[in-house]
């Protein structure tokens, strides 16, 4: 595509930047337009997906169609098997008439299923069947309906780790992404950052009739190293912030970072979540970690225990070693033989206790745990270490243990 051609696409939708992924993926959309092929847009939060399936739709046959964006992640569980796929008088509390759903209304037309990595396991069965056949059966129905509909879908969840979970089924997946379509995040994007915050201070400007805000040098410097982890939306927020809240109309870089947050860190795709917006990747890491702990510390007491029980069966035959001297004379002879008697058998009942339990596979765990360190840490001993909470020599006894040299 052509220069000239990109930027009439980008003044319609009100795109603005010149980064070249974005440009590239403009233009995979607009080749894949006059198709049916499904498509799966893949971006962070915020980043702008929603423009690519409405230029799709719009330069396809089937453009003078309806077009319908759902956000999967917004209808409950309950009942989002009835808004796609539709529902028969009855069949469940509250159907007072049928419903078509949106695969019936849309019929020759563009449903766009945002977020579409949100969806049950359930639905994504039905989905995987419309569009193998373009068929589907509406909840409570027995009558099989036919739709022909083009399905772009949008996710900002780390697919393939879905996949692996068993949250996401992977036929349905390779059925959606046909066409991929990566939409970069706003760090990425270099200066399009500055001319983003143009558009957005003009845009309130003009309509809260306020002085245009401007970035100082230093500020825009501010601006291009930050990561913007809510991307373009952030951005937005932010410049819309400002316009309203700071006195001066020249933002220098100390005005910038009182609104611009300091501790938000994470950029990464999230991961698929059951029941919810809750993401359990990190508690993950945390478990891993605490296991991998106790291992070692569980190793350590059994080591302790084995020395304990040889110098306790040394002292009560009076044999004793040289650190641990026999028991004192002044323990009388039944003393000594409960002592004898009992000793190694609650020293049994200890160590059996503090056995590592085989179902939690603690010894694959260990080595995963400490070459994801090694990794993370570029192969430095001490700095993995130190991230696993163990010593030195810990760390470097259970490489060699694991035959990590």
């Amino acid at each position: 595509m052509n220069t000239s051609e990109l930027q009439k696409i980008k003044q319609r939708y009100g795109i603005v930047g010149n980064n070249d992924e974005l440009n590239r993926a403009l233009d995979v959309a607009l080749q894949v337009a006059p198709t049916d092929l499904s498509v799966l847009i893949v971006g962070e939060s915020g980043v702008g997906k929603e423009s690519v399936p409405r230029i799709i739709h719009d330069n396809s046959p089937r453009k003078r169609e309806k077009y319908f964006a759902i956000n999967c992640g917004s209808i409950p569980e309950g009942t989002i098997d009835s808004e796609l796929f539709g529902h028969e008088k009855g069949s469940f509390t509250g159907a007072i008439g049928e419903s078509e759903g949106y695969f019936g209304v849309a019929n020759k037309g563009t449903i766009f299923l945002d977020e579409v990595g949100e969806l049950p396991l359930a639905t994504q069965a039905r989905l995987l069947r419309v569009l193998e056949t373009g068929e589907y059966i509406r909840v409570g129905g027995q009558k099989i309906m036919k739709t022909n509909v083009r399905i772009v879908a949008a996710t900002n969840v780390n697919m393939q780790k879905a996949i692996s979970e068993g949250r996401f089924r992977e036929d349905l997946y390779y059925r959606l992404n046909t066409i991929p379509i990566q939409i970069p995040p706003l760090r990425d994007r270099g200066n399009d950052i500055i001319l983003l915050f143009r558009l957005f201070a003009m845009q309130m400007a003009e309509k809260y009739r306020l002085p245009k805000i401007t970035l100082t040098e230093e500020s825009k410097a501010v601006m291009l190293r930050y990561k913007w982890p809510g991307n373009v939306r952030q951005l937005k927020n932010i410049t819309e912030q400002m316009s309203i809240l700071s006195s001066e109309r020249e933002i220098d870089a100390d005005t910038l970072r009182q609104f611009i947050p300091q501790d938000i860190e994470s950029t990464q795709l999230t991961t698929v979540n059951t029941g919810g917006s809750h993401s359990y990747e990190s508690e993950r890491e945390l478990l891993y970690k605490i296991l991998y702990e106790l291992r070692g510390n569980v190793s350590d007491l059994r080591r302790e225990m084995n020395d304990l029980r040889k110098q306790i069966g040394s002292t009560v035959t009076g044999r004793g070693t040289a650190n641990e001297p026999p028991l004192p004379s002044i323990i009388n002879r039944r003393q000594e033989m409960t002592v004898q008697r009992q000793a190694p058998n609650v020293l049994d009942a200890v160590a059996e206790e503090i056995s590592e339990p085989e179902s939690l596979n603690l010894e694959d765990l260990g080595k995963q745990m400490l070459e994801k360190a090694l990794e993370r840490n570029g192969g430095n001993r001490k700095k993995a270490a130190a991230e696993l909470g163990i010593s030195d020599r810990t760390l470097y006894r259970r490489i060699k243990q694991y035959g990590l040299d």
